[in-house]
């Protein structure tokens, strides 16, 4: 049963398996990479992203356990008998194109659930596979930085405030209205290219928010994420506050705001609203 899995003991076993797989390819990064197609998220796959997920699958099945796979790389398919126990949803790589370019900000994001909602996830992992941190969480358990429990900012001000704002979008346009106050009345603001990692940060009280309006961001690259900063006591919710769930697919897109705080949380769904 999947509730007798040790799940965070697996998890760290696929994080290190990924790290083993994909060393070998760091070398040959900045080459020309052979056409593999197009990936469920629809990006580009690059050998280093099949690497990872290839390890993940791997460590789960060598562990025995039978789930659904809910990648970006591959899309859905089922391992073992009996594969609707768990749903395994996964960003092998993201950052990839950080990797790539040799940014050092990109992580590999797991999370487990029992229904295909992100809601319902109960373990999760995401590793900053260049610093070695690797954060995690239960559902109920509390969040966790290598191993030592980690809790979100109380900062209030956005005078001090660092917030993380994701722009990456051609339809920057369309947004720019909902987010022109905001930059204009904080004074740190910051996207560093690994979503996953970045809500993480928030987790951990390194940032104080994380803002991603475009509704282009999968549910793949944050579902790991999400219970890691529920868990450590961040506030995340949908652009307009109302209540944040999704259906867990590469093909789901969502928008939302995580916070380290009800104040800072509320002050910027004021400034997104006020056009």
């Amino acid at each position: 049963m999947s509730s007798q899995i040790g799940w965070l003991e697996v998890l760290n076993l696929c994080k290190d398996r990924v790290k083993d797989n994909i060393r070998p390819l760091f070398k040959t990064l900045s080459a020309p990479q052979p056409d593999l197609g197009i990936g469920a998220g629809g990006d580009p796959v690059k050998l280093v992203d099949l690497a990872a997920e290839k390890a993940i699958i791997s460590t789960l099945q060598g562990n025995g356990i039978s789930f659904t796979l809910i990648s970006e790389e591959s899309g859905i398919k089922e391992y073992g008998k009996t594969p609707s126990q768990s749903y395994v949803t996964v960003d092998p790589i993201d950052g990839t194109t950080n990797l790539v370019r040799g940014v050092p900000f990109y992580c590999s994001s797991i999370a487990v659930s029992y229904e295909p909602t992100i809601s319902a996830v109960h373990s999760a992992l995401v590793t900053d596979l260049f610093h070695d941190i690797t954060y995690t969480a239960m559902a109920g358990k509390g969040s966790y930085r290598n191993g030592s429990k980690i809790g979100t900012s109380q900062v209030m001000s956005m005078e001090e405030a660092v917030i993380g704002l994701d722009l990456n979008t051609l339809k920057v346009r369309e947004i720019a209205p909902q987010i022109t106050n905001l930059i204009q009345n904080t004074k740190h603001i910051r996207h560093f290219g690994a979503n996953a990692l970045e809500i993480c940060y928030v987790a951990d009280g390194t940032t104080d928010a994380f803002v991603d309006i475009r509704g282009k961001l999968r549910t793949t690259d944050m579902a790991a994420g999400y219970l890691i900063a529920k868990e450590a006591g961040g506030v995340i919710t949908k652009p307009n506050g109302s209540e944040f769930d999704a259906e867990l697919s590469p093909k789901t897109r969502v928008a939302f705001i995580v916070a380290g705080n009800h104040s800072i949380h509320n002050t910027i769904l004021d400034y997104l609203t006020a056009i």
